[in-house]
């Protein structure tokens, strides 16, 4: 049995190189199925597997009830046996009793392989999943191992297999067992027919992923791909534009004598590639799509409901090569831009002017202006038609009067289109906001799988429903699913639908006391302080007594500098000469206000204070002279 379970198990370890641990999680999962399976158990019986690798034995445990007699030994066990291990075992409880059978050895190395394999399989196929969908988008790298008339498989990494059906491959291009090739990863499923990589070489983003490969500055971010155009196997475009002032991006891409570009055509089956830069002016855009072939003129119409077409007039000898094989450039160009791609040659564009000016109503005024230059177009027309070779300056003539036609004619297609999308945002502005930020799948009113239509469709919003019934009902009616009574039904929630009001909170503004009177403030830097209002300064520190006032003696004046600036109008010193006058007048009339006061209410005891402001012409500023008396006759200065 060791060396059965023992073989089995390292045979399996090495050749599937999965960790132990799963391994042996598998391994025991089989035992436990070989033994229900070697001894009937029932799936509702707990059995355990102890495995012991080191002597290599197996151990069974079985769920057994403890009884006095066995009926059926698979779920009894008697209780001198079950004491064994458990020594307070009781009659009518469950114990765990080992159960291996006799020869489970050779049980279990019959019948638990496949199960291990199929658990090691679904291992493998969980980590080749997990690697391989982290390549969807990328380009990876197998063998051919086997190819029909419908695929080809390629042996990948990690012993995984894809598969690139016909429409997948380049035509034309043939492989043989064994080639190595490079492919695109398109996705990853896993489904109950295993793991399923599909694989391309003819989707347009293996080209680019080709250029970021070989073009450095794609791969940093200096270049960037804006759009890409291809037919497998026969010829591509690629729209490239610079992220930073001064470097080519065709030439980046093409490289130094085309090595770079010609790596990559290698790589698909010599499939021309035309790198053009891509331009914001979508009429400059157009022309250089276009190339290799020069084009006189693009003239844009951006239709409103259909799809926005441009014009594009080349000379008679460039219109084959504008078109290209089977309309190969055109068609190629179409789809790089995005816009609908008329062309035609500078005389089929004259002969179309011709009869735009003479029906179009809008365009008389022009007509009357060309009247003449019509004329020599339709006799220089008519001398083409009849085989004659036009000169250079005739061919200008036509190319002139087309360009000037057809500029006209996109003057007013454009103010057509602005006036429509004022009209749009006109309607936008009319619905509810709150309609914007209410999802589709919100609406009330309206069936669940319409409701999924419509968000199919593109319409997220609540608000993006209701521009379209107001702007473009038919739209609507054109969706899958959706009939006249069905739409009724979004027509009835859309007009009769009403959000509720929206609750304004009042403020009530709290009114300010505002001061009856703000007094100026004046600094002082030399430890001379200034009262804010004269009167307290009086009221508090003037002494009121009955002697007469004594006589106040000049003192050394003190200078104050103010610092700050005044918002007054008035200067500095009208300032200061203003506030002296007021500070005199106060003061005096304080006094003898208080001089007239009740004797019960007169202050006592407290030293007298005073001050005078002088104006001093030697210095041109204003000083303060302090005085206090130091007892009943004597007055100091400080």
């Amino acid at each position: 049995m060791k060396t059965e379970f023992a073989l089995a198990f390292n045979e399996v370890l090495e050749e599937r190189g999965l960790p132990r641990d799963v391994i042996l999680a598998a391994l025991e999962s089989a035992m436990i199925s070989a033994y229900r399976k070697a001894v009937g158990a029932s799936a509702a019986q707990d059995v355990q597997v102890v495995m012991d690798f080191d002597t290599g034995t197996v151990s069974v445990f079985a769920e057994k009830e403890v009884s006095d007699s066995i009926v059926d030994d698979r779920t009894e066990v008697l209780l001198e046996e079950a004491r064994k291990t458990y020594p307070e075992a009781q009659l009518g409880d469950l114990v765990m009793v080992e159960s291996t059978p006799k020869d489970f050895g050779r049980i279990a190395a019959s019948t638990a392989k496949q199960a291990i394999q199929q658990k090691i399989r679904d291992a493998e196929k969980q980590r080749q999943f997990e690697h391989f969908s982290k390549q969807v988008g990328e380009i990876t790298s197998g063998i051919i191992q086997a190819i029909n008339s419908r695929q080809a498989t390629i042996g990948l990494d990690m012993k995984a297999e894809g598969i690139m059906l016909k429409k997948d491959m380049i035509p034309n291009e043939r492989f043989r067992i064994h080639d190595r090739i490079r492919a695109y990863v398109v996705s990853v499923t896993d489904s109950n027919k295993g793991l399923q990589i599909e694989l391309s070489r003819a989707h347009r983003n293996f080209l680019r992923r080709l250029l970021e490969n070989e073009v450095p500055e794609i791969y940093h971010g200096i270049v960037e791909i804006r759009s890409i155009a291809r037919e497998p196997g026969q010829r591509a475009k690629v729209a490239v534009s610079a992220t930073q002032q001064g470097i080519d991006p065709v030439g980046a891409c093409v490289g130094q004598r085309g090595v770079r570009i010609q790596a990559i055509v290698r790589e698909l089956h010599d499939e021309k590639i035309d790198v053009i830069e891509w331009s914001p002016d979508a009429a400059v855009y157009i022309s250089k799509a276009i190339s290799p072939a020069r084009v006189s003129g693009v003239y844009l119409n951006p239709s409103i409901y259909e799809h926005k077409t441009a014009t594009v007039v080349v000379p008679e000898d460039q219109l084959s090569l504008a078109i290209g094989r089977e309309g190969q450039n055109a068609r190629l160009a179409a789809k790089l831009t995005g816009w609908r791609i008329d062309i035609m040659s500078v005389s089929e564009a004259a002969a179309k002017a011709l009869v735009k000016l003479r029906e179009d109503t809008s365009l008389a005024a022009l007509a009357e202006q060309e009247a003449d230059t019509m004329v020599r177009v339709e006799e220089l027309l008519q001398m083409k038609t009849d085989g004659r070779v036009l000169s250079m300056d005739d061919s200008a003539l036509i190319g002139r009067f087309v360009d000037r036609v057809e500029r006209r004619g996109e003057a007013d297609r454009k103010d057509e289109v602005d006036a429509h999308m004022a009209e749009l945002k006109a309607v936008r502005d009319t619905i509810d906001p709150r309609a914007f930020e209410m999802s589709i799948l919100d609406v009330p009113g309206i069936k669940e799988h319409i409701l999924f239509t419509l968000q199919e469709n593109h319409l997220e919003t609540f608000g993006d429903l209701i521009f379209t019934v107001r702007t473009n009902p038919d739209t609507i009616l054109g969706f899958n699913g959706i009939g006249p009574k069905n739409f009724e039904e979004i027509l009835d929630v859309v007009n009769n639908y009403e959000f509720p009001p929206i609750e304004v909170e009042e403020v009530v503004e709290v009114a300010q006391p505002v001061d009856a009177e703000v007094t100026p403030e004046v600094e002082n830097l030399e430890e001379v302080s200034i009262p804010e209002t004269v009167e307290s300064e009086v009221a508090e520190e003037v002494e009121i007594a009955e002697e007469p006032e004594p006589v106040l003696e000049e003192v050394e004046p003190v200078q104050v500098v103010n610092e700050g600036e005044n918002g007054d109008d008035k200067s500095f010193e009208e300032l200061f000469r203003l506030d002296t006058l007021r500070r005199d007048k106060v003061t005096a009339d304080d006094e003898e206000e208080i001089n007239q006061l009740e004797p019960s209410k007169k202050k006592k005891g407290k030293k007298r204070r005073g001050y005078t402001v002088e104006y001093d012409p030697d210095q041109d500023t204003d000083v303060v002279h302090y005085q206090r008396r130091k007892n009943d006759d004597d007055w100091e200065n400080w």
